[in-house]
């Protein structure tokens, strides 16, 4: 069991930490016991730690600074965590307990140790599931999902959902020509497979896509997916279907009369990836190239082909299936963003490593027979490796509960080309890390960035990128926004400087790349957006001090994000509220949550420039049900 003094020099030193929580603790509530169910539930993290009778001051806004506030009575809160901890949730719990002085002060160090698989889910019984369980998510403890709690019943051998039957169902809406698909690639990687001799049902069944229900074959989630007709996938899954959509620009909504075009694809797995993988290779830039001896030129996309064929087939293959929403590859002009419902069942600090996870293995087996996928978790690798041998900055990786999505983001931009080291050059007189100088050029290209986003275009762990981030701190190039784990960080003054007035173009067919806008945008006047508001709705706005109910005002904030993007500072002007923090608690993360509502900035929640719109499905998108070119 570590001390006290080593877990608060750890926190002193990182920004966040998945395993160490402090907490002033002048009794024990509901967040310790929270706490304390995420470390004994989440998978591999081998149990936390909570340190009480600390708290970090949050009026140091520069530095990771840990005040040691210490416990009055640590007897009584000894015995109310014991106490708590046997009789709250659905199992008892013994964490180890140890009273340590820091500073004079009294502080109690607690070690929950992971619970065993067969003990998974714990939860705070008067609450049940899923609301009562928690995971540990980064630093923080996060409700459970429906996915959550399969993962934790993973001991218990509880199927997954893409085993499971669907109601209204038969064989007839199995497509052969999707079947015949199957055979004609699996052939082609082995011509003596056992399986190609076997009968369409036989076949089925022996890939988990179809079983005997009282007698009678039928289909599984897996095997619609895999093999459905279109209309057995509009009637089961109305929006399993991929869309790729083109922005004029860098955000979501820059320019409401023209905010985007979009392609639909709805298809059997197999076709779709192939229709995805091909629409996004022709509509990314073209690199011309004459190699030496050749006499025809040779074109490639922007990004590597086969980074783009990873992550839409990491897409399909690893979204939840539970959730009613599209896939949406989204082309900006400066980046690509791949995003799938789901948050990704393995740990965010593990992604690229050995080893996969993942909620649809029957479908993730069915992909790997035909190499399209693979089962070893080096799809990742794989991608972050190719950028960077295209001299491409990694791709950042964003694994969300709130909303239930996972984002892959591609930057288009060449790394350290003579431009940006110019550039760079301008910036500090002080030698900058290859690590720092892609820090500072993904600023420039997104405006913000944070720790997680550091780790992932530089492979660096959240140490390392804390240190790293701080320098750039401390010598003027960036500036600290948030506290603890919401910390981010923005140009600094030096760096402005260089991006006003800069511009940033994008032409297809071109091998183009002037220089870049700052996304990073001053707030705006909350009074000059009050004097805009059209009066049918300014007429719904609630007076001060009122209390509507709350589908009228989530219907408001519909029609207020529907008519511009507005902040959460913006919305809780124009609603007469006191501070944005409840607003963001109570209405505007739980809308995002149930697709409702949608970042402008979806790649950083906790961009300074982040506002609330409405989803692409729901958008103002004149379109039918009918695919459209974009």
């Amino acid at each position: 069991m570590r001390s006290a003094e080593d877990l608060l020099q750890e926190l002193a030193a990182l920004d966040e930490s998945h395993r160490i929580e402090a907490k002033q603790a002048r009794q024990i509530d509901r967040s310790v016991m929270e706490t304390i169910c995420a470390f004994a539930n989440e998978p591999g993290l081998g149990g936390g730690y909570l340190l009480l009778g600390v708290t970090r001051d949050q009026d140091d806004l520069f530095s990771n600074v840990y005040r040691i506030t210490g416990i009055d009575n640590p007897d009584k809160i000894q015995s109310d965590l014991a106490s708590q901890c046997a009789s709250v949730f659905n199992r008892p719990l013994r964490p180890r307990v140890a009273v340590e002085a820091l500073d004079g002060k009294t502080v109690i160090v607690v070690y929950m140790p992971e619970a065993a698989p067969t003990e998974k889910p714990l939860y705070i019984q008067n609450l049940g599931l899923p609301r009562g369980a928690y995971r540990r998510i980064g630093s923080t403890d996060q409700e459970c999902t429906e996915d959550d709690l399969i993962a934790l019943y993973a001991g218990h051998q509880i199927d997954t959902f893409d085993a499971a039957l669907l109601p209204d169902t038969e064989m007839d809406d199995i497509d052969p020509a999707a079947i015949d698909d199957y055979r004609q690639q699996r052939r082609a990687i082995n011509p003596d497979a056992e399986e190609l001799a076997w009968s369409n049902e036989d076949l089925l069944r022996s890939l988990g896509c179809a079983r005997h229900d009282n007698g009678r074959l039928k289909p599984t989630v897996a095997g619609i997916v895999l093999f459905g007709t279109t209309m057995a996938l509009r009637r089961c899954f109305p929006m399993m279907r991929i869309d790729y959509i083109r922005v004029p620009g860098r955000q979501w909504v820059e320019n409401p009369d023209h905010r985007f075009d979009t392609l639909e694809i709805r298809a059997p797995l197999f076709t779709a990836i192939r229709r995805a993988t091909n629409t996004v290779r022709e509509e990314l830039l073209q690199s011309f190239s004459l190699p030496e001896g050749a006499l025809a030129r040779e074109d490639e996309p922007t990004l590597p082909l086969r980074v783009i064929r990873e992550a839409i087939v990491n897409a399909v293959m690893h979204r939840s299936y539970r959730i009613h929403s599209a896939i949406q590859i989204i082309r900006y002009v400066n980046r690509l963003e791949i995003r799938n419902p789901g948050h990704s069942i393995k740990a965010e600090e593990q992604l690229g490593e050995p080893g996969s996870e993942t909620r649809n293995p029957r479908i993730a087996a069915v992909l790997h027979e035909v190499n399209i996928a693979e089962t070893k978790g080096s799809g990742i690798r794989a991608m972050r490796e190719l950028m960077l041998a295209h001299d491409l900055l990694p791709p950042t990786l964003e694994s969300s509960r709130r909303p239930d999505q996972f984002v892959a983001t591609f930057l288009f931009h060449h790394f350290l080309g003579p431009d940006d080291l110019a550039w760079l050059r301008q910036l500090t007189r002080e030698p900058l890390s290859d690590e720092e100088s892609r820090a500072l050029v993904f600023v420039r290209e997104l405006g913000a960035i944070d720790n997680a986003a550091y780790r992932a275009i530089n492979r660096a762990d959240t140490l390392n990128a804390s240190g790293h981030l701080r320098r750039l701190r401390d010598l003027g190039l960036l500036e600290m926004k948030g506290a603890g784990s919401r910390t981010y960080y923005v140009p600094g003054s030096s760096v402005a400087a260089t991006l006003n007035g800069r511009a940033n173009t994008h032409q297809a067919g071109a091998d183009t790349h002037q220089s870049n806008a700052n996304s990073y945008q001053a707030p705006r006047d909350s009074h000059q957006i009050l004097a805009t508001i059209p009066p049918d709705l300014a007429a719904r706005v609630p007076e001060p001090g009122s209390k509507p109910r709350r589908e009228v005002l989530r219907s408001l904030i519909m029609d207020l994000c529907r008519w511009q993007a507005l902040s959460a500072r913006e919305l809780t002007a124009i609603l007469h509220r006191r501070e944005p923090k409840p607003l963001v608690r109570d209405y505007l993360s739980p809308m995002v949550a149930e697709g409702l509502l949608a970042y402008t900035i979806p790649e950083m929640e906790n961009h300074p420039d982040q506002r609330y719109t409405l989803p692409g499905d729901v958008a103002g998108r004149d379109k039918s049900d009918e695919e459209k070119k974009p």
